[in-house]
């Protein structure tokens, strides 16, 4: 990876007219992670599905955002935030292709637990072939991998009309990471 100093990562509100083009980026990166996937044709759906996007964009404790370098449009992210208990989530983190390996998306996840320092607990999941995104969220981020769906332990809240609710698709990685009481550091345990 490369680390270049001098790009500014922010973090900016996506509109509701923002959200198509969002959501075909998001698409077309995690597409490329897909090919790697026995599992996935390239004429299946596109993963998230259009439904699943809008009803990630649209829930009400979802905060959509567009991350960006020195102003330029790069990625985004969507985060679950529960002002109640202080337990959030990234649901959907994607940097464009062309803009990998500059160090965008560990500032960019810096930003988002900045933006939300009140946080006690981060939590998001990947499948188990994302090789990149496990040593992301594990050895960039500072997340431990706390469960492992799969057929003998399946996710509880999947939906049922959910085609990786078959057993072999179902192989997904659950992060944690557990924020410091005060400073929004990692607390290792």
């Amino acid at each position: 990876m490369t680390d270049t100093p001098h790009i500014d990562v922010a973090l900016s509100p996506a509109s509701t007219d923002d959200l198509p083009d969002l959501g075909r980026r998001l698409q077309t990166a995690f597409a490329l992670a897909l090919k790697d996937d026995p599992h996935h044709r390239p004429d299946d759906e596109p993963i998230p599905s259009d439904r699943e996007l809008r009803e990630c964009f649209d829930a009400p404790e979802s905060e959509v955002l567009h991350v960006t370098a020195n102003g330029e449009r790069v990625g985004g992210m969507v985060l679950r935030i529960d002002p109640a208990d202080h337990r959030n989530g990234l649901e959907l983190f994607f940097i464009d292709p062309e803009h990998h390996s500059l160090g965008l998306g560990r500032r960019a996840w810096s930003a988002a637990e900045r933006r939300h320092p009140e946080t006690r607990v981060w939590e998001t999941m990947t499948p188990h072939f994302e090789t990149r995104n496990i040593h992301f969220y594990v050895n960039v981020c500072g997340f431990d991998i706390v469960e492992f769906f799969n057929p003998y332990h399946p996710e509880p809240d999947r939906p049922a009309d959910d085609p990786r609710k078959s057993g072999e698709d179902d192989l997904m990685f659950r992060f944690e990471k557990v924020m410091g009481p005060d400073d929004g550091s990692d607390a290792r345990r």
